[in-house]
This record gives C-alpha cells, sequence and structure tokens, in this order.
C-alpha cells in the first residue's frame, strides 16, 4: 500500500468536530511520556507542559493529542508510566470531565487504548480527526504522520523491536536512532516530503506530528506539524483559535530578578483557513 493511500485510510470513518469562529483548539504531539529513566526524554519538559495544559484549560480549548503521547515501544507497563507522571493524568481528567479531550495514535502508541488512572475511562485512539469548518472555507485534517514513513508504518513492529532491544540501549551512549524520522534528517526530510504532497494532491489542510519540527503550512503547501514537547528549547504546540492556526512555544525564561518563570511565545501565524 502507498503512503497516500495509508493516508487516505487514516481518515475513514474518524470522529469530525466543529470548526467556527467560536471554537478553540490546541494541538500537540510527540510527548513520549516515560517511565521516570533516563530515557523519558518528556521529564525535561513535563513542568513547561504542565503550564501550558493549565493556560489551555483555563481559556477554554479543547486539548488534542496527535499521537505519541506515551512511549510504548521502550517501555512495556502502561501502569509504570501512569504513576511517574499522575499529575499530568489528573490534568487531562479535567479536559475529560468537560467533554474536551480527544487523542490520535501514532506509530509508539499503535497498539494500545489510552491507559486509565482510577476514574478514567479508557479513551479510544484515533488515527485520525477532522476538524469540519462550519462555514466551508476549509476542513482540518489530523493526523500523527507515520503513515507517511514506511519504516514506522507498514514495519513498525519491526522497528518497535529495533527501539526496544537495540537502540534504546545505545542512546545510553549518545548514539541515535537512524529508523527514526524526529533523529535522522534524511528521513525527516523525505517524511515531511511525502506529507507536503499528500495534502497538496488532495487539496486538504494537513495537521500531523511525528517528525518533531514545527511548521506552519502556507496555500502552496498546506502542511502544518504541530512539533513535540521533547525539544530541548522547550514545547512547541498549534493553537486554533476560531479558524486560525498558531504556532506557540513554551520555554523557561528568567526575570531581572532571577525568578524563573514560563513563558509563552507565538513563533508564527495566525494562517487562516479562508487564505487556503
Amino acid at each position: 500500500m502507498s503512503y497516500l493511500s495509508r493516508l487516505d485510510r487514516a481518515f475513514s470513518d474518524v470522529p469530525r468536530l466543529p470548526l467556527s469562529d467560536e471554537t478553540r483548539y490546541v494541538l500537540v504531539s510527540d510527548c513520549h511520556r516515560g517511565n521516570g529513566t533516563s530515557n523519558d526524554n518528556f521529564l525535561k519538559n513535563q513542568n513547561l507542559y504542565h503550564a501550558a495544559l493549565e493556560y489551555y484549560f483555563r481559556k477554554g480549548y479543547t486539548y488534542i493529542e496527535l499521537g505519541d503521547g506515551d512511549e510504548l515501544w521502550e517501555n512495556r507497563r502502561l501502569q509504570q508510566i501512569i504513576q511517574i507522571h499522575s499529575q499530568t493524568f489528573e490534568m487531562l481528567f479535567k479536559f475529560y470531565q468537560q467533554g474536551r479531550l480527544y487523542f490520535l495514535y501514532g506509530n509508539h502508541d499503535k497498539a494500545n487504548e489510552h491507559p486509565a488512572p482510577i476514574g478514567f475511562p479508557a479513551i479510544a485512539r484515533h488515527s485520525g480527526l477532522i476538524l469540519q469548518d462550519q462555514s466551508g472555507s476549509g476542513d482540518l485534517y489530523l493526523t500523527h504522520g507515520h503513515q507517511a514513513d514506511f519504516l514506522n508504518s507498514s514495519l513498525w513492529r519491526l522497528s518497535r523491536l529495533l527501539v526496544r532491544y537495540l537502540w534504546k540501549p545505545l542512546e545510553h551512549f549518545g548514539v541515535l536512532d537512524p529508523t527514526s524520522a524526529a533523529k535522522n534528517n534524511q528521513r525527516k526530510n523525505k517524511t515531511e516530503k511525502k506529507l507536503s504532497h499528500w495534502a497538496e494532491e488532495r487539496n486538504r489542510i494537513l495537521v500531523s506530528g511525528h517528525t518533531h519540527r514545527p511548521r506552519l503550512g502556507s496555500k502552496e503547501s498546506p502542511y502544518f506539524n504541530t512539533g513535540s514537547c521533547v525539544h530541548p528549547y522547550g514545547v512547541t504546540a498549534i493553537e486554533i483559535t476560531g479558524r486560525c492556526l498558531t504556532l506557540a512555544k513554551w520555554s523557561m525564561r528568567t526575570r531581572e530578578d532571577m525568578v524563573l518563570y514560563v513563558a509563552r511565545e507565538e513563533l508564527a501565524g495566525p494562517v487562516c483557513t479562508d487564505k487556503f
């Protein structure tokens, strides 16, 4: 099956949510929540992530996670991830209680439902989701993006085996996983080219994650990317307010009195769907 067909299939029989002047969504991907060891890349940014969640909850955003939220290739036990990051799941539960929580699956959490703390029902992960523009100007197609990466889609079981038993131990010595689109620039560029081609070929506005490289699209190339929660410099997300998309970054800053604080910065945008 071609990558075009895999991406087409990702949007068959998926939820459709309204997109209007009143709606607010925040799109986040690739948090890779782990088990608290040195391989847990989420740990260094968890406070930034928590601050961002509090902000989006107070502002009335619906939280949509575009896959690879939990690192289930390197780790076998979901319960251990839940215990280590219980505060994260408690915050996500607040969104769930108000019907403002959706999860898509990526290659690193493909085979599992979302883990459920006590009182938090398991939520099915979808292959994709469509934000349907009520004015008809332009729907947004959301998916993880691994469908454009043969090794991490069709051969995901093999890739998981290599990550778990080969690249995870070697990571301690600074060896990067060459099969990862996030860590291998050649694979990253190739995957993004395919995602852009699908968006142009199908005349769709596509928003994905997977490559960890944040990006706002354009009319010429309507492909967007949320980035990730595990950047060395912070957490990135795409905010959708009404019909406009803004790329935001959350990072640590220092005031003049040497007090540390969490800052939100708009990196690019807004880009509005009526321009496509």
